[in-house]
């Protein structure tokens, strides 16, 4: 996703989207690739662990990667999955804990292992292949002036690497660890060739290799990323509906009475009626100019697909002569592609455009997600969930 300094994110201030919140606010023509959809709702690239194993093994075993992909599949997300420990593995790792009644360590500790040992046969990766009308897509790169990118219908994906990254709950850096040279890792020289041809050389600023030119039809290997399956007459926002399948957020999701945002600990936690943890999110919560505000709060409304209004007189580090402006919806939105909004005026939960950013950069006093964590957050809530934040 596009990298916006941390002072800009989230822009919490979203009148304008938020007006009506239950509207969808975006309701636009369907990106291409929408309706590339097999029988369970989800697109053609849907988790399927029913299915034969592939015919070419992974190079490697990445058992960090299908701790995160597990982790993620129970509602326990470690943000972005890449393969790396850190504070949302963590975070993750700590929620599984208390829903299980074992030792919250934040570590894979014994029982935590025997607690996961039965989801040992869900692979870290699978191989898809890219849907054909995805080539459809006109990816472009967007524009840095707010009233440039007010002009446009959508503050769309850059690339068909950013696209697949959000589809799988990870980076283009990631897949292309995944697909050296653009083929999958493991099917070396079987591969077929990448549509355009991939381009396999370094990244000289940080020794990555560097992201291939992926292309529609092409078979790459990605994180084995699930919950993925839509009921289609459960949602009856056709924009929000493909938002859903874009970003392999299935609507199988928990009802949530009750969500708690912890400031210091970077996380949200989401319990049931019972009050038993069913979900849990490393977050991003305001900073020392805007912190989170401590206290109880209602959930107003979800804008899906949100607008966002860019008023600079509400922003720090933004000139004035940047004039005020409706940027339109889009994944790479300021606030992503939903809205949760809060009783406190101005405040409220949303996703990003930088996922990577995640429990690391600042906000402006809002509570922020990846989009996709944000996605499934927002099919759990309702305007009856109690909304806690505390130090």
């Amino acid at each position: 996703m596009r990298l916006i300094f941390a002072t800009l994110i989230p822009l919490c201030v979203l009148a304008a989207a938020c007006s009506d919140p239950d509207s969808g606010a975006a309701d636009r023509p369907a990106e291409a690739g929408a309706q590339a959809a097999d029988n369970n709702g989800a697109d053609t690239m849907a988790s399927n662990d029913n299915a034969p194993a592939d015919a070419v093994a992974d190079s490697e075993p990445r058992p960090v990667m299908q701790m995160q992909v597990v982790l993620e599949r129970l509602g326990f997300a470690p943000g972005v999955i890449d393969g790396k420990e850190g504070a949302s593995l963590s975070n993750a790792l700590k929620g599984f804990q208390e829903s299980r009644g074992l030792p919250v360590t934040g570590t894979l500790d014994d029982a935590t292992r025997s607690a996961l040992g039965e989801f040992g046969k869900i692979p870290a990766t699978r191989i898809v292949t890219i849907p054909a009308d995805w080539g459809q897509i006109a990816f472009a790169k967007l524009p840095e002036a707010a009233a440039d990118k007010a002009k446009l219908e959508s503050m769309a994906y850059e690339s068909m690497a950013e696209k697949l990254a959000e589809r799988f709950h990870t980076t283009p850096a990631v897949l292309a660890q995944l697909n050296p040279g653009g083929m999958p890792a493991g099917m070396g020289s079987a591969a077929p060739a990448a549509t355009p041809a991939a381009t396999p050389s370094a990244n000289q600023a940080t020794g990555e290799p560097a992201v291939p030119t992926f292309g529609a039809g092409q078979q790459i290997r990605v994180p084995n990323v699930g919950a993925d399956r839509i009921d289609a007459s459960l949602v009856d926002n056709d924009a929000w509906r493909d938002t859903l399948r874009s970003l392999g957020v299935g609507t199988e999701q928990p009802k949530v009475a009750r969500i708690l945002v912890d400031e210091s600990e970077g996380w949200l936690k989401a319990y049931d009626e019972g009050d038993k943890l069913v979900a849990m999110f490393t977050v991003t919560t305001g900073s020392k100019h805007d912190p989170l505000p401590i206290g109880d709060w209602k959930i107003k409304g979800k804008a899906y697909n949100p607008t966002y209004a860019f008023n600079p007189e509400l922003l720090r580090d933004v000139d004035a002569s940047e004039g005020k402006h409706q940027l339109p919806a889009g994944p790479n939105s300021p606030v992503g592609v939903v809205w949760i909004d809060l009783s406190k005026d101005h405040y409220g939960i949303h996703g990003t455009p930088s996922p990577e950013t995640i429990g690391r950069a600042e906000s402006n006093g809002c509570v922020r997600l990846t989009n996709w964590d944000a996605a499934r957050l927002a099919l759990m809530v309702s305007p009856s969930t109690k909304v806690t934040f505390q130090k």
